[in-house]
């Protein structure tokens, strides 16, 4: 039998004959046990708050998109429109063009995207899940759909057809125009849908025909500005990627979900890495009990060590007690604060006990990657913490 492990189960599960140094064990195996808890529950509730972030976001965006890196637009031949369907991972793809047009509504103005699209968009985007009013538009005709924002900006309803919607797109060239309103295309259409995704988004965008944005930007009929895919369940994102270079020369940017919302991705993963150390850091205060608590048991025992080490035992060996002693603490301790953890966000999940508002409960996630976060921590952090009080023993004491 290992004897520093049996003498330090011994200690964990005896009591003291001084009540004082009870109280402190207490209060340092419930300092693990709570401070486990509030890291993995508040971990949980930012991943949840990730997962309903970035939910905005995946209802708008592809999977992969492609863009042109030396331009706003490119040119598709027939041949390599053949070769992107015949890659193996995707199931669909979208050919777009987007770029940003004067859009004016009585005496309203504002500057933003004219995003047009092929029938394939609602395919790859499921874009009428988030139709608040109206349907979505029909190919090869001045129908567009506008966000949610947009509409209370203009004060925009649907199918105004005394009303219509005003596009202005200035004309490719160089060089100044005597009558500045030869410098603009103009085109009128009408709003036949509303989409509600975010506050931003629903300001962003306004979807049109992909034929009359070429017609309103004076594209050929292959000149788009990006094509955005659809991928299979379990697709080599990497191989797709590889295969979409060679097809267009290696002329164009590919970009994944993740790289379109980068700044969305770098600041989430920020907030959960500051709130990560925040909690750890409360973790090592809370440590600081365990420390004093090994102290005051190696003081308590220092009679029993005294005989153990006249009888042979080295030092090492009894500093390794008291080290297992303190991790076997924080094993026990992390283990009771997970499963209470654990129960709290499954019943979050399960019955909605918090509320942000009368219709939103707090997202909150499980994951297995942050069980192991937090024992992983709660382990090495106890482990540090045993190995500064096991220190304590030394000859100097015995003697």
């Amino acid at each position: 039998m290992n004897f520093p492990l049996y003498i330090a189960k011994r200690y964990i599960f005896s009591r003291s004959k001084n009540n004082a140094i009870n109280i402190i064990n207490y209060i340092a195996s419930m300092g693990i046990i709570v401070g486990t808890m509030a890291l993995f529950v508040v971990l949980s509730v930012f991943s949840g708050l990730k997962v309903f972030s970035l939910s905005f976001t995946n209802e708008i965006d592809p999977d992969l998109k492609i863009t042109n890196t030396l331009g706003k637009s490119f040119l598709l031949t027939p041949d390599q429109e053949n070769q992107i369907k015949h890659i193996d991972g995707v199931a669909s793809y979208t050919k777009i063009i987007e770029e940003r047009v004067l859009f004016l509504f009585k005496d309203k103005q504002q500057v933003t995207y004219l995003k047009g699209v092929d029938k394939n968009y609602p395919v790859v985007n499921n874009i009428k899940k988030k139709l608040f009013n109206g349907e979505w538009l029909k190919p090869d005709t001045y129908q567009v759909v506008i966000g949610y924002g947009i509409a209370q900006d203009f004060s925009l309803g649907i199918l105004d057809f005394e009303n219509p919607l005003q596009i202005f797109a200035p004309k490719p060239g160089k060089g100044a125009f005597e009558n500045p309103d030869e410098a603009f295309n103009k085109t009128e259409v009408l709003p036949v849908g509303i989409y509600s995704i975010s506050e931003d988004l629903d300001s962003k965008y306004v979807f049109a025909d992909l034929g009359l944005a070429q017609e309103l930007l004076m594209y050929k009929p292959n000149q788009i500005s990006g094509i955005e895919f659809h991928l299979k369940e379990n697709a080599n994102e990497n191989a797709i990627k590889l295969q979409l270079q060679n097809i267009f020369k290696n002329k164009i940017t590919l970009k994944n979900r993740a790289q379109l919302n980068e700044s969305l991705y770098k600041m989430l993963n920020t907030e959960n890495i500051v709130v990560y150390l925040i909690f750890t850091l409360v973790i090592i205060v809370a440590l600081f009990n365990l420390v004093g608590a090994l102290i005051m048991m190696i003081l308590e025992k220092k009679g029993n060590l005294k005989t153990l080490f006249n009888l042979g035992t080295e030092i090492n060996t009894i500093r390794k007690i008291f080290l297992l002693q303190g991790t076997l603490l924080s094993v026990f301790g992390g283990i009771i604060g997970l499963i209470l953890g654990i129960i709290l966000v499954l019943l979050q999940q399960q019955y909605e006990l918090i509320m942000i508002t009368p219709t939103l409960a707090y997202p909150v996630v499980f994951t297995a990657e942050n069980v192991f976060i937090v024992l992983g921590t709660i382990v090495s952090l106890g482990f540090v913490a045993s190995l500064i009080a096991s220190s304590r023993v030394s000859k100097k004491l015995l003697d």
